[in-house]
């Protein structure tokens, strides 16, 4: 998937300066995609160019004068020709802790195990601004009021497998902790090297 596609689908929400749409990012694509300032402001360059955005400058006392940008007709356009493509293939997990993990019986358990807790941390953080989140989509109404009235339920449907996706790192981060807590009682000292290594 293109950044692109993220942009537009962040620009759903409506006009924004590149600042919001970073903290948009962060707060709510962040659940499916990442992009950094730098990229994104970059790729609004592309767009813009490309005729799939457009830009107007607001004045600002006493602060330099932001640039907004909204979906043009050509960028809805593509919203729905993008909409309309045959998804690619699931992303395949690619996750240097898992690899950690992988080696754990012949690496450093103590350090693999704070990955994992530290990991769990991230977890609980992104757990909270999604809850925050959430609760103010929602804005008082039960999730089947939400889906009944809401103008637009993208964004809560990709809310809740984010905080899936959370829910399930922090189980099987507890699962995963409490098995090595069991193997360190079990096997104390250093872990064996395999044979024939160095």
């Amino acid at each position: 998937m293109a950044l692109r596609n993220a942009v537009m689908a962040a620009l759903l929400e409506g006009e924004a300066s590149g600042y919001d749409l970073a903290k948009g990012f962060d707060a709510s694509v962040a659940n499916f995609w990442m992009a950094t300032p730098q990229q994104l402001y970059r790729e609004l360059e592309r767009m813009e160019a490309e005729g799939l955005i457009s830009a107007r400058v607001v004045e600002q006392e006493r602060r330099p004068n932001k640039r907004l940008f909204a979906l043009t007709g050509a960028g809805l356009a593509a919203v729905h020709d993008y909409t309309a493509e045959p998804p690619a293939r699931p992303t395949a997990i690619r996750d240097e802790l898992l690899v950690k993990v992988q080696c754990v019986d012949a690496g450093d358990r103590e350090a693999v195990r704070s990955a994992i807790a530290e990991r769990m941390e991230w977890s609980v953080a992104k757990m909270s601004r999604y809850e925050r989140l959430q609760q103010r989509l929602l804005d008082g109404r039960t999730e089947e009021e939400f889906f009944a009235t809401a103008e637009r339920i993208g964004p809560y449907l990709t809310l809740l497998r984010g905080m899936a996706f959370e829910q399930d790192n922090l189980r099987w981060g507890e699962f995963a902790l409490k098995r090595l807590a069991e193997r360190a009682s079990v096997t104390s000292g250093p872990a064996p090297r395999p044979a024939g290594g160095l």
